[in-house]
């Protein structure tokens, strides 16, 4: 290929094959995860609601909440509405902004969090220890950290860029 950089086409072919790993790795350990008997009867988005809410003891305002999730604002309404009916969730007033609320953990949801968290914990335990040393399980940590970091604002003209 005239003009085409050959170390940039093997960069290129290790990214997607990166890409490709650790999506298929993510797929194949999240279906495992998901067979468990550790969810109590919920699902893995009620899941990610009472964990996230779970970090915060003051609580988050459900536009926060939407910002944390991998879930559409609309989907993520009805989720908090049934969750609220089922004494999981607690909406309050915002007190700095009365037009929007508070959501945080009630007792039950509080309980019900970590039954749940410590099933699921167990669980992603046993599958990386299985299968990762402790260093290994370390650099995960660090390079998915790496690749989940918002990126810098670009602080130069790119090449072929008009100003």
């Amino acid at each position: 290929m005239v003009g085409q950089d050959p170390a940039r086409g093997e960069i290129s072919r290790l990214a997607l094959d990166a890409w490709e790993a650790l999506f298929r790795a993510q797929s194949v350990r999240y279906r495992e995860f998901q067979a468990s008997d550790a969810w109590a009867g919920r699902s893995d988005r009620d899941y990610d609601v009472l964990y996230t809410l779970s970090r915060d003891d003051a609580g988050m305002r459900q536009k926060d909440l939407t910002d944390c999730l991998l879930i559409s604002q609309p989907s993520l309404s009805r989720l908090i509405e049934r969750l609220v009916a089922e004494g999981l969730v607690d909406r309050r007033p915002d007190p700095a902004d009365r037009r929007g609320a508070i959501l945080s953990l009630t007792e039950t949801g509080r309980q019900l969090q970590r039954k749940i968290g410590a099933g699921h914990a167990r669980d992603v335990t046993r599958a990386l220890a299985q299968r990762l040393t402790s260093e290994e399980m370390a650099t995960l940590r660090d390079l998915s950290r790496k690749l989940s970091a918002a990126l810098p604002e670009p602080t130069a003209v790119s090449e072929g860029t008009p100003s």
